[in-house]
């Protein structure tokens, strides 16, 4: 009975650390490719940067340079990159605060 137990207790916990984080991101990248609109500035799962000038159905036509247009699938969208301003807020908050650290040190250097 007791090996019961501890199977189902594996059984949820492999539930709790693998399967649901897996289906959050899925969610999240499903929101973030059903809101894509035509002038969306978007980053491929490839890495490549570019700005949506059309969208028929499933296709993209994403413009990455002045007379560049690749067509691409939605699900080949990784992020939008204006919505990814408020990660770069947060990593000026970040550097601000390696900035105020290495204030605090400086200050207690010039104390000695």
């Amino acid at each position: 009975m007791g090996g019961v137990i501890f199977l189902v207790v594996m059984l949820l916990l492999a539930w709790l650390v693998v399967i649901l984080p897996q289906q959050r991101r899925v969610r999240a990248h499903q929101a973030v490719v059903a809101s894509l609109h035509e002038g969306d500035d978007v980053m491929t799962t490839s890495g490549i940067l570019g700005t949506i000038n059309a969208i028929d159905g499933d296709v993209l036509h994403v413009q990455v340079a002045p007379d560049v247009e690749l067509r691409m699938v939605k699900g080949a969208i990784a992020s939008r990159t204006d919505a990814d301003s408020n990660a770069s807020d947060a990593d000026n908050t970040e550097n601000a605060d390696d900035d105020a650290v290495g204030d605090a040190e400086a200050a207690s250097a010039a104390e000695e």
